[in-house]
């Protein structure tokens, strides 16, 4: 199997929710991210409340969530990679903006107010499992069936000017529309997802 076909093999089982695949996603992309975060990682006050862990598993949530429902088109490990790195870096960047907030009301907040950062651990446990799928259903649940229709297609791969073409409308139109149905659904479901386009 060509890395191509592998990569594209990955991207569809953690689509389908394939909690191995998921683990070998993490396995081979986490340290890119990492590396991002640790070099943006430069103000020591906030060092001393985040890690890189903490932003990689924030960024992990969100892409798990948006390319299960059909976000990404993603073509080759680079790709995957890049977009990862910018997911990270808006995440911190968001994490700076909400502690320069704190130190103009209360103080820089310190590792052990970590947990009201709301960035998830690194252990795999059951229940985060479940509350991952339960977050997903509800997603689900949210979108109209124009938008779900659009999801379930991308998750199984359609390209944008097909799902344009049997809509009668432009791939761009179809794309924004899936990235707003998106967007929306995050923000009601208190998820911290980067925009797409």
């Amino acid at each position: 199997m060509g890395e191509d076909t592998a990569f594209a093999d990955l991207l569809r089982r953690v689509r389908e929710g394939d909690q191995d695949a998921a683990v070998e996603l993490v396995r081979r992309y986490e340290s890119a991210i990492r590396r991002a975060v640790r070099i943006k990682l430069v103000d020591s006050r906030l060092k001393g409340v985040l890690d890189s862990m903490d932003v990689c598993q924030s960024v992990m949530g969100s892409f798990f969530y948006r390319a299960a429902l059909g976000q990404y088109e993603l073509e080759k490990p680079e790709d995957l990679v890049r977009l990862l790195v910018t997911m990270a870096r808006n995440k911190l960047t968001d994490q700076v903006r909400r502690q320069a907030t704190e130190r103009r009301g209360k103080g820089m907040a310190r590792r052990d107010d970590a947990g009201a950062l709301d960035l998830p651990g690194a252990e795999p446990t059951a229940s985060r499992v479940a509350s991952a799928r339960e977050v997903l259903q509800a997603a689900w649940s949210r979108l109209s069936p124009d938008e779900r229709w659009i999801a379930e297609e991308r998750a199984s791969g359609r390209p944008w000017a097909e799902l344009a073409a049997e809509a009668g409308t432009t791939p761009e139109a179809v794309r924004k529309k899936h990235a707003r149905a998106l967007d929306r659904i995050s923000r009601e479901l208190g998820l911290e997802g980067e925009p797409v386009g």
